[in-house]
């Protein structure tokens, strides 16, 4: 088992954040994705959308795309849980990766590929109207985080989850983004300073 990593890349880190969580250990295999490694032959014949991370099994099986792959570490390793208890935890857990994913990852993804000069040659256009038109959505979705974070520790409940890793990985994109987190988003900056000060961070 080999994992095809992308280093400071928000996805990859996903992964291993996730991993670091659980105790798991996986080989790496770096990819130096700003000399577009992962445009070569050793991640295109694994994935042909050209995206990392790339999980290849023993036997050969690819998976690729980072909650796919942290799902089936999770079935590996039950514990410690991180997508959630039971029926409405799991559902809770659920809903919120998917608005922290689609909501405030992507948002961020959108105005760094489409305003940041080295995403250039990446981002073919790049469109800088569209990247300045998400940096006010993402603030808008922190201060509906905001209000729920007022109600509880972490993003989907009293537990830390993988949706906590997509937020905080997402909250930490915004810098090379060029968005700030409002001040007055007392609640967003307590969490992101509490789950970024875990070891797993780090990874």
């Amino acid at each position: 088992m080999k994992l095809y990593d992308g280093g400071k890349a928000p996805n990859p880190r996903r992964v291993r954040v996730f991993l670091a969580e659980k105790g798991v250990e996986v080989p790496l295999v770096p990819v130096d994705m700003g000399a577009l490694e992962h445009k070569g032959e050793a991640v295109s014949s694994r994935n042909p959308l050209q995206r990392l991370p790339v999980l290849e099994l023993d036997d050969g099986t690819i998976i690729t795309e980072s909650i796919a792959i942290c799902r089936y570490f999770d079935e590996l390793h039950p514990e410690p849980n991180l997508f959630g208890k039971g029926a409405l935890g799991k559902a809770m857990v659920e809903m919120w990766q998917r608005r922290m994913e689609l909501n405030l990852m992507m948002t961020v993804a959108n105005a760094f590929r489409h305003i940041h000069p080295a995403m250039k040659e990446w981002e073919v256009p790049q469109i800088a109207e569209w990247g300045e038109v998400n940096k006010p959505r993402a603030i808008e979705f922190l201060r509906i985080l905001d209000g729920e974070l007022a109600k509880r520790e972490f993003v989907a409940g009293d537990d830390y989850s993988v949706a906590d890793i997509t937020g905080m990985i997402a909250v930490d994109f915004m810098k090379p983004a060029r968005i700030q987190v409002p001040e007055d988003l007392v609640n967003v900056r307590r969490w992101h300073q509490a789950v970024s000060a875990r070891p797993s961070a780090q990874a």
